[in-house]
């Protein structure tokens, strides 16, 4: 039976880190009575759903995220995976049935411009958003000023649309799981004894020309991520535990230091990832990246 992971590809997703992030959680993590765990920023859910599967005391678990659809997809494999699945199968066997890269390539814009339409059933919205996920260009998920989706086509000739045992998997584990769709600071009221937040927001850029995916038509710019610094610094007071990860600027520039200054407070490590999306093959590679927490070895938090 296969495990539960990510049932879409995601950029930025952690799956790459999760061995690196595993060693950085608090040292007894395990041994925390009636866990709680809390995602404001889900996303593809690498670490939620490695989380979930190895932790079994975490007894409830939230999850958030700006895009609608993307939680849309959530509340569907978790609550309707019978039919979902069933909806899958058959784009899977119209798409697979077009024996030209034009026919498959009309086809995915009449879904896509079907897509953006909007008006479906939640089954329906998520069975479209596994086909242009799997299909588009690089697996990207961006949008325009209106919101639309406007990834061109991907060129794949037989795509692996979906994976029924993902899905099974993935349901099991987000029977647990509270769904929301916002901004991240409603997570807050989420807050129980034994709380870990994960925080994985937007990157900031490292150049002018690298901010190439909007996940929302809103920009998560720098006054969104000194909001987002604020923000832990009530989930710090509070008394949880939070884990945050975000670009890496000094990698870049030395002087570059808006996260050291930003989260001088706190602990910051960094961490080592493969940037593997870039329209420029030779800007692919090894880069770093900074993870902050607000506890040190023991998980004892930090004193302000």
């Amino acid at each position: 039976m296969t495990g539960a992971k990510p049932f879409i590809k995601w950029v930025g997703g952690k799956s790459q880190l999760i061995s690196q992030l595993e060693e950085l959680l608090p040292a007894d993590f395990c041994k925390w009575e009636e866990a709680t765990y809390i995602e404001p920023f889900v996303g593809g859910g690498a670490m939620l759903f490695h989380m979930l599967s190895h932790f079994p005391n975490i007894r409830h678990a939230v999850i958030n995220d700006i895009n609608p659809d993307l939680t849309t997809c959530y509340v569907t494999v978790r609550d309707e995976p019978n039919k979902l699945i069933k909806s899958l199968q058959s784009i899977q066997l119209e798409y697979d049935s077009l024996n030209s890269e034009e026919a498959r390539k009309d086809f995915y814009y009449k879904i896509r411009t079907r897509f953006n339409e909007k008006n479906l059933s939640a089954v329906e919205n998520t069975t479209l958003f596994f086909f242009l996920n799997r299909t588009c260009y690089n697996g990207l998920y961006r949008v325009n000023k209106n919101g639309g989706f406007n990834v061109p086509f991907g060129k794949y000739e037989t795509p692996t649309i979906f994976n029924p045992d993902i899905i099974y998997a993935d349901s099991q584990v987000l029977q647990k799981v509270e769904i929301l769709t916002g901004d991240f600071e409603s997570t807050f009221e989420k807050i129980r004894q034994n709380t870990l937040f994960y925080f994985d927001p937007p990157y900031r850029p490292l150049s002018n020309t690298s901010s190439f995916n909007s996940y929302s038509k809103e920009d998560f710019n720098d006054l969104a991520q000194v909001r987002l610094k604020k923000f832990c610094d009530r989930v710090h007071e509070a008394g949880a535990h939070f884990m945050l990860s975000n670009s890496d600027g000094r990698g870049k520039d030395i002087n570059d230091t808006f996260f050291d200054d930003l989260y001088s407070a706190y602990s910051i490590e960094r961490v080592w990832a493969s940037r593997c999306v870039n329209s420029n093959v030779s800007k692919r590679g090894k880069l770093t990246e900074i993870l902050v927490r607000n506890f040190k070895i023991g998980s004892v938090l930090i004193t302000a």
